[in-house]
């Protein structure tokens, strides 16, 4: 039996994607100073500077798996770790996110967008319900955005393989809102387990990387690195989702204002329908 769970059998525990960087890494800072345990899986380490998360690694509170997420060999093998490791899960925060500079494909030939922000979150989900179904809160939470207001079209069909490429607007907040629109069509039916999914809009936060190219318009680029305000405001909203005022709510985009209503629900079962096809006829295989 691994030692993990031997020792902390009844701690509540977190899991975050991308949880070492911008807003995941405050949230997981948070959530470790509230006493929480913290399974982060990541693509690259957590900051050896970083006393907080560098003492919770030492002392198994802060529990690291890694993998490329869009790399569908790697995630299985990270989530075979999870699922070995990991005695429940309270919360999972599907957070890992970012705006690409231009067109990208995954392994298996998708969007990178559309991989990492809409069908991994997904089979994230699948893969970790039994643990949830253990865990004391039963929530998942998705980190979606308002870039999407912008978006005038959409076709659910078209996510893997677009057409053309735009910054910020087009892919990056079409599978935003195609992570909220699965969330919105698959909640009601787990809600009856005993599991509730919500999206969460964190606002505009700083959330620039040294040494990595943005994939935002100059303008956009410029007010972020300027004006917005810095990744702890996204975490306190992530935060938020999870265990403030709405957190009995099932299918639902919360973001500072409250409860939104979701552009093109209408395809919200389509894009549901996409996600589960990938799921069963290309990731299970892996399992």
């Amino acid at each position: 039996m691994n030692t993990l769970s031997v020792t902390y059998p009844a701690a509540r525990t977190a899991l975050i994607t991308g949880a070492n960087n911008g807003i995941g890494l405050e949230l997981t800072r948070r959530l470790l100073t509230e006493g929480w345990h913290v399974a982060a899986l990541i693509r690259s380490a957590f900051s050896t500077e970083d006393e907080i998360t560098a003492g919770a690694i030492r002392e198994g509170r802060l529990r690291v798996y890694t993998a490329e997420l869009t790399d569908f060999t790697q995630l299985a093998a990270a989530l075979q770790k999870i699922q070995a490791t990991e005695t429940s899960i309270g919360v999972l925060f599907n957070n890992a996110g970012g705006s690409l500079p231009e067109l990208r494909f995954s392994p298996q030939g998708r969007e990178m967008h559309y991989e990492l922000q809409t069908v991994v979150p997904y089979i994230l989900y699948r893969e970790l319900k039994e643990l949830l179904l253990r865990g004391s809160l039963k929530t998942v939470i998705g980190t979606s955005s308002n870039a999407f207001n912008y978006t005038k079209t959409f076709n659910a069909d078209n996510l893997a393989r677009p057409e053309r490429f735009k910054q910020l607007t087009g892919a990056y907040a079409d599978t935003k809102l195609a992570m909220s629109l699965w969330t919105q069509a698959l909640a009601p039916g787990e809600a009856k387990d005993g599991i509730l999914l919500r999206s969460a809009d964190p606002g505009p936060n700083n959330t620039i990387r040294k040494g990595k190219k943005s994939g935002l318009p100059f303008p956009v680029n410029y007010l972020m690195r300027f004006f917005f305000a810095p990744p702890s405001q996204g975490a306190g909203r992530l935060h938020d989702a999870a265990f403030g005022q709405y957190n009995s709510e099932a299918g639902v985009l919360i973001d500072k204002q409250g409860i939104v209503q979701l552009k093109f629900a209408d395809q919200a079962k389509r894009v549901l329908e996409n996600v589960e096809r990938i799921y069963r006829e290309e990731f299970r295989l892996l399992m």
